[in-house]
């Protein structure tokens, strides 16, 4: 068991189940198990049994059954993206996010991406959301507007600084209509590659790909914002390079253009005692390009995927709301919703009957937002799926060896099961021993990570 004194802080009813589960007869393959699924922090609990036979000859290959498994239970992994609720899941779900968004920058030859798709030009734009008041914030020169310099982790940053006059409800509908917003904004921007280029729409998609993956991330005053890398590629995807009056100027110039163009609005119309909006993409718009190695001037390649990843596990409740669906009101006090958050949530419900195709209320956890937060096009990459097979398919072929199968056909194996769910969590103190068990697996990739770039260091120097 872990250091006995990472539980020196924990209550007597935590302390005292965790002595329990330490003492079980079967604590070792419960251990075992937990470090099979990372340490998650909400298993999912399954019962029932496989069977693994041989067809040809019907002899029995393997059986097991989650009879003499500890409560009599197998526990896999819940796969839930959020750090909120399972950080061990959401660091997995992080790291396939981070091999995808690289292996569309420098490629990756295991998943059909070709090296070569780094000589594509590629930019990583950030689109913001407008104004809808005034808010506390730390200037890069003076005081914010309350006269208060603030800190940086100050509780009162993205606040709004008149509660009276700040437009709630237009920041809530404009996070419920991001999603459409981006879709015209990828339509319209292939009409302003097509103009740059003295090209038809059609003849466009004959010479060249718009390729993106992108991410959501609320900004402390609860307003969504999309982080995305774009990338221009010949017409039959990343393997195919693109014409040569393709750059990275020319896409920088048309992304400004496409985010600037009248048609990359949405229009709400008046109901009620609410105004008729226009929504559109906030005045802050960054594009840079993507560079291969870090010259001091663009990012690189490292430095996005990294980024990309780390927002690809957060969402709203980076503001102080709640990270699930909320039922009613009376939540928010129990769970100390600042006031900010609280009055955006609240906007949601307000306005869901008047917008009822919107959904307001069902979203109102998200302050609005009801997109994917990880979203690319068909051919900028391979597939979180495509990632989660392949790590599937290692675990299969490690089992395979466990039990001795590695000279049988697979193509003769017949696998025959029955699961069931039985539940999901833990105790208290399965909670506290999970979560050391997956501290001490991420310092243990962590060490890892250092020596093979400590090692790739040492042989860069070598030549």
């Amino acid at each position: 068991m872990s250091d006995t004194a990472s539980f020196a802080g924990l209550d007597p009813i935590t302390l005292g189940d965790l002595l329990r589960v330490a003492s079980q007869p079967d604590f070792d393959r419960w251990q075992d198990q937990i470090k099979r699924t990372g340490g998650c922090a909400n298993p999912i609990h399954l019962t029932g049994w496989s069977l693994t036979k041989d067809k040809t000859t019907g002899q029995t290959l393997h059986h097991y059954t989650t009879e003499h498994e500890p409560g009599g239970r197998l526990r896999i992994a819940c796969g839930n993206r959020r750090a909120s609720r399972c950080p061990a899941c959401a660091w997995t779900y992080a790291g396939d996010t981070y091999h995808l968004i690289r292996a569309g920058l420098v490629g990756d030859t295991d998943k059909d991406i070709p090296t070569t798709v780094r000589d594509h030009p590629r930019v990583f734009a950030t689109l913001t959301a407008p104004s809808f008041g005034p808010v506390h914030n730390r200037p890069t020169h003076g005081r914010c507007r309350c006269g208060t310099p603030h800190t940086e982790d100050a509780p009162v940053i993205g606040t709004a600084l008149d509660p009276a006059i700040y437009d709630y409800a237009g920041a809530v509908l404009f996070n419920n209509h991001a999603g459409d917003l981006w879709q015209r904004f990828t339509t319209r921007l292939r009409r302003e590659l097509a103009a740059r280029a003295g090209l038809t729409r059609r003849e466009l998609a004959d010479a060249v790909r718009l390729s993106y993956g992108k991410v959501a991330e609320f900004q402390k005053r609860g307003a969504i914002h999309f982080h995305a890398v774009i990338r221009l590629d010949g017409p039959d995807g990343p393997e195919d390079r693109p014409p040569c009056w393709a750059t990275a100027e020319l896409l920088t110039h048309a992304i400004r253009a496409a985010a600037a163009h009248p048609y990359t609005t949405i229009n709400v119309s008046a109901v009620d005692d609410q105004p008729a909006r226009v929504f559109r993409w906030g005045a802050q718009l960054d594009i840079r390009p993507i560079k291969a190695f870090d010259d001091g001037t663009d990012i690189t390649e490292q430095a996005v995927a990294s980024y990309v990843a780390k927002y690809a596990t957060k969402a709203a409740e980076t503001t102080g709301t709640l990270d699930r669906r909320i039922g009613e009101l009376t939540e928010l006090d129990r769970h100390h919703v600042p006031d900010h958050a609280r009055r955006l949530i609240k906007a949601c419900k307000l306005l869901d009957p008047l917008y009822p195709d919107r959904r307001l209320w069902a979203w109102a956890h998200m302050l609005g937002f009801r997109g994917h937060f990880s979203t690319k096009s068909r051919r900028y990459s391979t597939t979180l799926g495509t990632l989660r097979q392949l790590r599937a398919d290692y675990r299969a072929t490690q089992e395979r060896h466990t039990l001795g199968l590695d000279d049988t056909d697979p193509d003769t194996v017949l696998v025959l099961a029955d699961w069931q769910y039985a539940g999901h969590g833990h105790t208290p103190g399965e909670s506290a021993l999970a979560a050391t068990i997956a501290q001490d697996l991420q310092l243990n990739r962590e060490t890892a990570r250092e020596a093979l770039h400590d090692q790739l260091a040492l042989e860069g120097a070598a030549t």
